[in-house]
């Protein structure tokens, strides 16, 4: 069993940045893919960024591609989601989300096990 829990999340300008961390429970952290969704107001959850096991591999929404970087610390059991150039459009909660496996996952919110309870940004214009 696998506790995440986000933070990071606040009202910002757009153009800065922000970055949300996702401390986990467990000693198995290092084994776990994980990922990062978020969901807007009146819209369906949908997939931001994913990394592997150790951070060598990464993968991300089109929306948000140069923009946000993905990473880990897995001595700190933390996922990261640096978050520059923010658009009003990048308003959502955002939720990270482990995988039973070692392997990156390419999007699907099916494939993560475990969900934390998110972190609100809001980007205003």
């Amino acid at each position: 069993q696998v506790q995440l829990v986000e933070s990071g999340g606040g009202l910002v300008q757009a153009g800065n940045s922000l970055r949300l961390s996702c401390a986990a429970s467990g000693r198995t952290f290092s084994t776990y893919a994980m990922g990062w969704f978020r969901q807007a107001p009146g819209k369906e959850r949908e997939f931001v960024a994913a990394s592997n096991w150790d951070g060598g591999s990464t993968y991300y929404a089109d929306s948000v591609k140069g923009r946000f970087t993905i990473s880990r610390d897995n001595a700190k059991n933390t996922v990261y989601l640096q978050m520059n150039s923010l658009k009003p459009e990048d308003t959502a909660v955002y939720y990270c989300a482990a995988r039973g496996r070692p392997g990156i996952g390419v999007g699907s919110q099916d494939e993560y096990n475990y969900w934390g309870q998110g972190t609100q940004v809001t980007v205003s214009s």
